[in-house]
């Protein structure tokens, strides 16, 4: 009986150290979402004041109001660019990645196999080697300062190709030989078949698309020239280049630009972790 007692003391203590632990993390992580949003609905006259206070004495809407009306930020139309560019690359990613990796997992053609390590050896490639060639090509094709600069080069994903092909290889293949002798072809059996069957796989996908996308910096950056075309990530660098005393400005842009982004977290959180446990597992 004392070693039982012992057991479950243990075990309590284990639970109670790894609560405190967690919750120890979560302040740490989330301190700073939650100073960013007190930055955010503090009126100007009281950004400066000292002491700091964790909660403002008279908060206000009025950087949020600022932030959407004012007509050399753009911030509305920032926004809709960062949602089509994001929703438009997962779309593309989703298809073309599933439609390669369809063939590479299912169908025989000579150089099947060297032509998929080809492609693995370009996971390990490092973004900023590609990124001058890509560049050039985006502004032969005259996509420069467009949706079509942001959009295909992301679609064009090499791991998304190595993930759903690892998915369905675990696809019995008795379901297409069912279909096939129903007179099925193979776009109907990859569109019928195996993409309901991988809603796991895509799902976490779409979201690591979506995510990279909404945040990316670095290329839009590079590719976008006026103003109206700019990503919400860029515009606010912009923002906060131009106006750095007004940081109650450049925090209800951030909240703005976060919150998507934060709700994308908390309604697939479970369909997130899939994703990494299938990354990890090779898609089985």
């Amino acid at each position: 009986m004392r070693s039982v007692n012992r057991n479950q003391v243990s075990t309590w203590s284990s639970r109670i150290l790894l609560q405190i632990a967690l919750i120890f993390l979560a302040v740490i992580v989330g301190f700073p979402l939650y100073w960013m949003l007190v930055v955010s609905i503090t009126p100007p006259a009281e950004v400066f004041s000292w002491p700091l206070h964790f909660w403002p004495p008279h908060p206000s809407l009025e950087n949020y109001i600022e932030v959407f009306t004012r007509q050399d930020l753009q911030l509305p139309r920032w926004f809709l660019n960062s949602l089509v560019v994001s929703v438009g690359a997962t779309i593309a990613t989703l298809f073309l990645s599933s439609l390669t990796a369809y063939g590479f997992a299912r169908l025989e053609f000579p150089g099947r196999d060297t032509l998929f390590i080809i492609l693995l050896f370009a996971i390990m490639v490092p973004g900023q080697v590609t990124l001058i060639p890509v560049f050039l090509l985006v502004r032969k094709l005259g996509w420069l300062d467009s949706y079509n600069a942001l959009i295909w080069p992301v679609a064009a994903n090499v791991f998304g190709v190595f993930l759903l092909r690892q998915f369905f290889m675990g696809v019995p293949k008795d379901l297409e030989e069912a279909a096939v002798i129903d007179g099925a072809g193979r776009f109907r059996i990859y569109w019928q078949i195996i993409l309901p069957l991988s809603k796991a796989a895509l799902i976490a996908l779409g979201i690591f698309v979506f995510l990279a996308t909404w945040n990316d910096l670095f290329w839009p950056l590079i590719v976008l020239n006026r103003l109206e075309m700019r990503t919400l990530t860029v515009g606010l660098t912009v923002l906060q280049g131009t106006y750095t005393q007004e940081r109650g400005l450049v925090m209800a842009g951030a909240v703005v630009a976060s919150a998507p982004v934060l709700l994308l977290y908390a309604i697939f959180q479970r369909r997130i972790v899939q994703g990494v446990m299938l990354t990890g597992m090779g898609g089985r």
